[in-house]
């Protein structure tokens, strides 16, 4: 994970002074061109139009389970690197940007009453880290789970679907997992799945 390598080396920094970094001028193409990504082949438009692709498929879905509140308390999962956060494509970039089809999805869905929860396999020493970036490129939060130590002693697709059982043991119903690798997915504890291109493991 690019924006771990960042955040402990460069980013001994503590959110709050990372911050200005925000104005820095936009990633150019070339940029991430030698990304990690692009370094492994993945080519930063043809995934854009995939991503894109899957959020056509959600948008809909989410519109219809909100259209008619029925006593739950929906909630929708996401998956962190290269599932919300372009990481492959910035890695040297401080707050790491978002994904703008993931993003403008989940705005959608936290306006029409869904809460918004982020599992990630990152290390719990990013933890404040992690939030104030989600938080600084727009994306709403009402929870954030990473790994900590426990949590190491299970394989990642077990971890995932242990927190999502968290989240509806608070109440909400899992509406959406939104994830780019089968282990984002697996365990059931969601309503539907949506999976986003990882090309056979070449984005983390």
């Amino acid at each position: 994970m690019a924006a771990v390598a960042l955040a402990l080396a460069g980013a001994a920094a503590t959110p709050a002074q990372a911050a200005p970094a925000q104005a820095a001028a936009p990633q150019t193409a070339t940029a991430r061109t030698f990304g990690p990504a692009g370094l492994r082949g993945v080519d930063y438009a043809v995934w854009q139009r995939d991503v894109q692709a899957v959020v056509d498929r959600a948008k809909p879905y989410i519109a219809e389970r909100t259209a008619h509140p029925d006593g739950t308390r929906p909630a929708i999962v996401l998956d962190i690197d290269n599932s919300s956060l372009e990481t492959d494509f910035h890695w040297a970039a401080v707050p790491t940007p978002a994904i703008r089809p993931v993003l403008e999805l989940t705005r959608y869905a936290h306006e029409r009453g869904v809460a918004v929860f982020f599992v990630t396999a990152r290390p719990g020493i990013l933890d404040a880290y992690t939030e104030w970036n989600l938080r600084t490129v727009g994306y709403p939060v009402d929870g954030l789970y990473v790994r900590h130590l426990p949590d190491l002693f299970h394989d990642v697709s077990t971890y995932k679907a242990a927190k999502r059982a968290a989240i509806e043991a608070q109440g909400y119903t899992v509406v959406a997992n939104i994830g780019n690798h089968d282990t984002d997915l697996s365990g059931g504890h969601a309503e539907r799945t949506f999976k986003l291109p990882d090309y056979d493991g070449k984005l983390s």
